[in-house]
């Protein structure tokens, strides 16, 4: 029978299965930055040996393509996080295996991080280095400790809705990427000029090499955390509801 005048009616529109999220924000991020890569070497303005990540994205072309391709991921990484925090949420809700409070702070955290990756691809390394530099502390500070906080909870949440196995991986992974992220900082402190045309030899090359291996560690290391998402969200549905009032 159809509703009658002003009556409200649910409409509703299912989408089993959220797992193309994660598995986008991997794929979208690896392609950003293995093409900003690829277009920096073949115009010579990076040498191919391990440069920055942003150095990749400084100059055109790349620069538009690695600015562009690094927002999608920031909004991507923010769609992710704030679908595994109503994960953790409803499952916290029978099981108590955490503080809601930590859930949500471990949300604000990656989305800090994520508000971070966009000031970096919005200002570029040499256009403004200070503000670059801060979105690049930001973004790898804040996901560095989010992926540490999402491990603890996964652990925290064994046998339940996480197997051991998923744990240890996203320990391991979060481990090695705090461990590089500490001398990334630390060398990157000890280079006392701003440019990406670096050649074995010169002055700071030595730490801006080692900078750079870690960075591109931390980087890949967030890629491959949110990888082991895909089997959690394969596993959730979302149900969108809307509620339409007929005019009498």
């Amino acid at each position: 029978m159809p509703p009658r005048a002003g009556q409200p009616r649910a409409m509703l529109c299912f989408m089993p299965g959220v797992a193309f999220v994660p598995a986008l924000l991997v794929t979208w991020s690896s392609a950003a930055f293995i093409i900003s890569y690829v277009i920096a070497v073949l115009e010579g303005h990076v040498e191919p040996l391990v440069p920055y990540i942003s150095d990749t994205g400084t100059k055109p072309p790349e620069s538009g393509i690695f600015g562009f391709m690094i927002n999608i991921s920031a909004l991507l990484g923010a769609i992710t996080m704030y679908i595994r925090y109503l994960i953790i949420k409803k499952q916290n809700e029978s099981s108590h295996f955490i503080r809601s409070s930590c859930n949500m702070f471990s949300l604000c955290i990656g989305l800090m991080g994520c508000t971070g990756m966009g000031i970096v691809a919005t200002f570029q390394e040499l256009s403004v280095p200070s503000v670059h530099d801060i979105g690049a502390l930001v973004a790898f500070g804040s996901g560095v400790v989010y992926i540490t906080l999402q491990s603890i909870i996964s652990y925290k949440s064994c046998p339940q809705w996480n197997t051991y196995f998923v744990c240890h991986i996203r320990m391991a992974i979060s481990v090695i990427s705090c461990i590089a992220f500490i001398p990334m900082i630390v060398f990157a402190s000890k280079i006392s000029m701003t440019k990406i045309d670096w050649t074995p030899g010169e002055k700071d090359y030595t730490y801006h090499f080692m900078s750079a291996i870690c960075e591109w560690t931390v980087a890949f290391g967030f890629i491959f955390f949110f990888l082991t998402f895909i089997r959690d969200f394969q596993r959730v549905s979302l149900r969108i509801s809307t509620e339409i009032h007929e005019d009498s």
